[in-house]
């Protein structure tokens, strides 16, 4: 597979003397809270008029609700239906928000910051930097996975903060080839691994469960066990010696 890697010159040689500025990639706070706010606007006003549609069948699902909504006058029934839609869609902000990833890149190090824990990778660690899917992932010299992270940011916004400051981008996984699926009592795999990809596996079919997959990925990756998910199904790979 070729895969387009791309190296800016040392950025630390061409900003002599210039203090370290870092780039930071982050989704736009104002802009999320006014998407989701107008968002769930109009959500609610369609909840009214479809309040509205409802208690004229005969029968209709949650026709009791209906009527109670419908009964309300105006204009306080669309006041109160758009300000609820509102307030759930700030709500989905906030949220979304605290669950983003922001990426702060600068001559000397990495740090990653989602859930309001950052983790700090030095320049000297990080040999590669490229999307997965819609994942940021590092890796280490030793093609070991330093940190595999959900971003929704743009990824020629990110190519473009890595290669500015000297450290290789690729635009997709130059080891995609030699990941394997995982199985139960896959044999090669280091003591514990197994036991860890099959609870693994579980917090996988469970929609809550996200946080506790990505804890158990840490633990692999502290076993040398690189692992990436395709619709559930997981796969793995050791690094190189």
């Amino acid at each position: 597979m070729s895969v387009d890697m791309q190296k800016e010159p040392d950025a630390r040689a061409g900003r002599e003397g210039r203090p370290d500025e870092p780039t930071v990639l982050a989704e736009s706070t104002w802009g999320v809270l006014a998407l989701c706010v107008v968002a769930g606007a109009v959500v609610g006003e369609l909840v009214r008029l479809l309040a509205g549609w409802l208690v004229t069948l005969r029968w209709a699902p949650f026709k009791g609700p209906a009527k109670l909504l419908d009964s309300v006058p105006e204009p306080w029934v669309t006041i109160g239906a758009v300000t609820v839609g509102a307030l759930l869609g700030l709500f989905a902000a906030l949220v979304l928000l605290h669950e983003s990833l922001s990426v702060r890149v600068s001559d000397r190090r990495v740090v990653l910051t989602i859930r309001d824990e950052s983790e700090e990778f030095a320049r000297d660690k990080i040999r590669l930097a490229f999307p997965d899917g819609k994942q940021l992932v590092l890796l280490g010299h030793h093609s070991e996975e330093l940190a595999r992270e959900d971003c929704g940011l743009d990824k020629r916004r990110l190519a473009d903060a890595f290669t500015e400051h000297g450290y290789t981008w690729a635009d997709a996984d130059p080891h995609l080839a030699e990941f394997r699926r995982w199985v139960p009592d896959t044999p090669g795999l280091p003591a514990g691994a197994n036991a860890l990809l099959k609870a693994r596996e579980k917090a996988l079919k469970k929609q809550d469960d996200a946080e506790d997959a990505r804890e158990l990925r840490k633990e692999l990756a502290r076993l040398g066990v690189v692992v990436r998910d395709e619709d559930k199904r997981q796969y793995w790979r050791l690094p190189s010696q």
